[in-house]
């Protein structure tokens, strides 16, 4: 099982080496037009994670546009191998060309995996707080994940060289210091999202925050919904509890969605 993790992450790793190696950092896809029912409504950024091309979004992208958000895509520069706080910096210029380009106040935030760190190093060691009204994560390693640690154990180069791997190991100092004090800084509202499948994410426990966050096992609703960790942003249970974070509703996700 170790080995099979371990394989997972490096593989994933590779294949992220050899996109970013035969073609430039894509620059984020610009938006869609939004439908009149949700024109006021916060436009949202969907946050891409860990080699996630901004394609491999475009899934909850058309969910999203098909209820009527303005909807973005970031895509990590360098695939999110590298330094999760220089990818937040990055992050936060999209941020306000995002507000300058809708005229929005706010945006809303939907985060996978490592995408959801760099969202929060925004939010809690940028400033970010001001410019965000939601944060949803989808497989976040908030508190990191053991399988980094594993690939570090086994004497891969220490995640295989990559930075952002040893920055989600558990007990790194990336860590120590966004998870120092308080988790959910400002007025935003934190919402994460968790499965008990998920194959990145160990303990899968350390996908949820603290201070007031709703955090959310989707098995806790849906026992017998399978889902891994590239699947939260392709399941249509898991959507509809993004849905609902983004209009501040109770948490009642859809067992059936597709």
């Amino acid at each position: 099982m170790l080995l099979r993790k371990t394989v997972l992450v490096v593989s994933l790793a590779t294949a992220a080496l050899l996109a970013s190696a035969g073609a430039a950092t894509a620059a984020p896809s610009t938006p869609t037009q939004a439908a009149p029912a949700a024109a006021a409504a916060n436009p949202v950024i969907v946050v891409g994670g860990l080699s996630g091309v901004a394609v491999a979004y475009e899934p909850i992208a058309a969910r999203l546009r098909a209820d009527g958000y303005r909807t973005f895509i970031y895509q990590l520069p360098g695939l999110g191998l590298g330094d999760i706080p220089a990818s937040a910096r990055a992050f936060a210029g999209y941020v306000e060309q995002v507000r300058a380009s809708t005229g929005a106040a706010t945006v809303d935030l939907v985060a996978h995996s490592e995408g959801g760190l760099v969202s929060r190093y925004y939010l809690k060691r940028l400033g970010g707080t001001a410019s965000i009204g939601r944060y949803v994560s989808l497989g976040t390693p908030q508190y990191g994940t053991y399988v980094a640690n594993i690939v570090a154990f086994l004497g891969l180069g220490s995640c295989a060289g990559i930075v952002a791997c040893q920055q989600m190991t558990i007990g790194s100092a990336f860590l120590a210091d966004l998870n120092a004090g308080d988790d959910t800084p400002g007025s935003v509202r934190y919402t994460t999202i968790r499965t008990l499948q998920d194959e990145l994410v160990r303990p899968t426990g350390n996908a949820a925050v603290n201070d007031g966050a709703t955090n959310v096992l989707l098995q806790a609703y849906c026992p017998l919904r399978v889902v891994g960790h590239l699947g939260l942003v392709l399941d249509g249970t898991a959507y509809t509890i993004v849905r609902g974070a983004l209009v501040d509703g109770a948490v009642r996700p859809n067992c059936l969605a597709v």
